[in-house]
């Protein structure tokens, strides 16, 4: 697991989480929430992008088809 990885994770975190509760005190809690799901969205879509790779590195390691 690459150092960026976590590093873009755990930016990504931040960032919604503070925008989250940015709108909750603004009184727009729907959009809080809206914020939240595609905060999710896109990180699960970095974390298989890197299982991806990962599967790919060990097949070509281990010579598999």
């Amino acid at each position: 697991m690459s150092f960026n990885l976590i590093i873009t994770v755990a930016g990504i975190g931040i960032l919604v989480g503070v925008l989250a509760s940015v709108l909750n005190q603004s009184g727009r809690g729907e959009m809080a929430q809206g914020v939240t799901i595609i905060g999710v969205i896109v990180v699960l879509y970095i974390v298989v992008q890197s299982i991806s790779e990962l599967f790919t590195l060990v097949k070509s390691v281990f010579n598999l088809y």
